[in-house]
């Protein structure tokens, strides 16, 4: 397989190949046992009888104009006849299986090598369908129809339910080549392809690039094991086009999403699917070494200890020597949580990891183990543990409560939540507050949102105050740092950015490229001109690896109108609404630029076709009434 563009620089020709789990297990066959049935193991099957739990014999799904028929042919095959709401009537074969519970999904072929993820899952615990997004109105013609580009199993899922997966998109046909060397999560997907460590049991030297064993990825420090676990369980877009090969840094391969509105709550709480890393960063279990393994068995997937066995493996009256700087203390018991042994206020995860509900069944914990903040409420607007429990109660009591138990607790000092809040509210007048927080010692994540939000300031002289930044230890704050770089005046911007053209991180050298775009550059010196054309390369492959996305497009449009090349900015946004039709600010950019090109009678016309698509919009009602 071609996996030249997923290879760091230590190898000079391909990396080892896959070897498939089954290889492992004959060495392996206690770690290979454990793993099978995981929830990795299933993240992606073929269908069987031991593998769908759903009842398939003549079942119906009715819901919003759209009726799902299941049924299991004598072959034994599994098929879903479905008649949209627009009666349109089409059989499809089941293809696989994601996942295993709470609930299981299944990908239908719509075109050949096209998957894609039905939106009629199954209850796994409670029996029974149900539909993933009951209160939208997705006919077959909105982009977040099932059939539409943001439920496209190639190119949005399948990289974290396989191994040494290749998406393989063409965008001139629109198809998929896609293959993988191994569905469902298997061992390679964590250590790397394992051909070398097969020839390393035989006594065959290892190669350049691989460990002393033949692997890719080491799992030698805190952070290398937590980053291959967050390539999965992370919120953001990648840079490649298919699975980063295991021990890549994380941000050489991914662009991780900050605090932003929509995805957390201002305090850092988590609001919609973020998967993990996100919120993890923000804790002090972070900040003090542990991992994911040292909660989580990384064979069969589950935890270390049932309940509050996990936590009391440090938080206790001994301690844990692995983590010399936690006070030891008896947390599991009222004198600290002030509830009844056995009830659900006694639970550390309640109270520290409050869970929330995503796919419509599936509780997924806040991985930033906080302490309760009720006092908060009325500057960030962020929910609580307390009330989240105690319904019938309002944040000033449970702050009360709290204040009564911890009376002199230094944890209700001040917090980073409010000064995000105000600056998402308005970062003009928190510019000072969000520097001194970029300046402070609050998590690496906190730091570069607080540096996002300062872009919006429009002042010249936070770009000065915070230029040293681009030399900070964590890569997030030094991409961050480079945005806010847009706001100085363009020679300072471009002598300030040379050095961050060369940076160690592939995130923080394309986030140069970017602000450099419409720098009024002449002519560079030889070394800095290679550079920028590097960084500039690694940008524009990055966006060439996600050919299938909407906002791919967006961004070409957006780069080609900077560069002032109108047919190419066209081109751009008329296949994202393509793609989906539902994309208002794309059709209003190719009525602009229809206006401006062609004048208002091409526009018009646009602006005609657009509302077909999007008949009550206000944006585009109101802008053909202006024509």
């Amino acid at each position: 397989m071609a996996f030249l563009a997923l290879v760091p620089s230590a190898f000079a020709d391909e990396p080892p190949a896959y070897v498939g789990s089954e290889t492992c297990a004959a060495c392996h066959g206690d770690v290979v046992k454990a793993w099978q049935g995981s929830h990795h193991a299933l993240a992606w099957t073929r269908p069987s009888p031991e593998t769908v739990t759903a009842d398939f014999d003549g079942t119906i799904f009715t819901h919003d104009g759209m009726t799902a028929r299941f049924r299991i042919e004598a072959d034994g095959s599994y098929h879903v006849a479905v008649t949209e709401k627009d009666g349109v009537t089409t059989d499809y074969r089941v293809h696989s299986v994601v996942g295993t519970a709470p609930l299981q999904q299944y990908l239908l072929e719509t075109e050949p090598g096209r998957l894609q993820s039905f939106d009629v899952v199954w209850d796994t615990e409670k029996g029974g369908w149900f539909h993933l997004y009951p209160n939208l109105d997705l006919p077959p013609n909105d982009g977040m129809h099932w059939t539409g580009p943001y439920k496209n199993w190639n190119g949005r899922c399948a990289v974290c339910h396989s191994t040494g997966f290749e998406k393989n998109y063409d965008p001139q046909t629109h198809r998929f080549a896609s293959r993988e060397a191994e569905i469902g999560v298997g061992c390679e997907a964590c250590h790397g392809p394992g051909e070398a460590h097969v020839q390393w049991a035989k006594g065959v030297p290892v190669p350049e690039g691989v460990d002393g064993f033949g692997f890719t990825q080491s799992f030698a420090t805190p952070k290398e094991t937590i980053e291959q676990c967050a390539g999965c369980h992370s919120r953001r877009s990648a840079y490649l086009e298919g699975s980063v090969l295991p021990g890549t840094p994380y941000d050489d391969a991914y662009n991780l999403s900050l605090l932003d509105p929509g995805l957390y709550h201002a305090d850092g709480q988590v609001l919609d699917e973020v998967y993990v890393y996100g919120s993890f960063l923000q804790s002090k279990m972070y900040a003090r070494g542990v991992t994911c393994l040292n909660c989580h068995d990384p064979h069969t997937a589950t935890l270390r200890a049932p309940g509050n066995a996990v936590c009391v493996q440090c938080h206790n009256p001994v301690g844990n020597p692995a983590f010399p700087t936690l006070r030891p203390a008896d947390y599991d018991s009222p004198a600290h949580h002030f509830h009844a042994d056995g009830t659900a206020g006694a639970q550390c995860k309640n109270c520290h990891m409050t869970e929330h509900v995503y796919m419509g069944n599936d509780w997924r914990a806040d991985h930033s183990f906080r302490i309760p903040r009720p006092d908060l409420d009325a500057i960030t607007g962020a929910p609580d543990a307390c009330t989240g429990c105690h319904t019938d109660r309002d944040p000033a009591w449970a702050a009360a409560r709290i204040a009564e138990w911890y009376p002199d607790d230094r944890n209700r000092g001040p917090h980073y939540g409010t000064v995000l809040a105000h600056g998402r509210a308005d970062p003009a007048a928190a510019a000072g507050d969000l520097a001194a927080l970029v300046e402070g010692d609050a998590p690496g994540i906190v730091r570069a949102t607080a540096l996002s939000l300062l872009t919006g300031a429009g002042d010249p002289g936070v770009a000065d105050r915070l230029a040293a930044y681009l030399a900070d230890d964590d890569p997030l704050v030094r991409r961050a740092a480079v945005g806010v770089q847009r706001l100085a005046p363009p020679q300072n911007r471009m002598l300030r950015l040379l050095d961050s053209l060369e940076d160690p991180s592939r995130s923080v050298r394309m986030e140069a490229a970017r602000a450099l775009l419409d720098a009024p550059i002449a002519h560079l010196p030889g070394a800095i001109a290679e550079d920028l054309s590097r960084a500039m390369a690694e940008w524009r492959a990055a966006l060439a690896s996600n050919l299938d996305f909407p906002e791919t497009h967006l961004q070409l449009g957006g780069m080609a109108l900077v560069m002032r090349n109108a047919a190419a900015a066209e081109a751009a946004f008329r296949e994202v609404v393509r793609l989906d039709p539902q994309r208002v600010d794309a059709w209003v950019m190719l009525a602009r630029i229809a206006a401006a090109m062609a004048g208002p009678t091409k526009a018009r016309a646009i602006l005609e076709e657009a509302r077909e698509h999007n008949p009550q919009d206000a944006t585009i009602t109101g802008l053909l009434n202006s024509l």
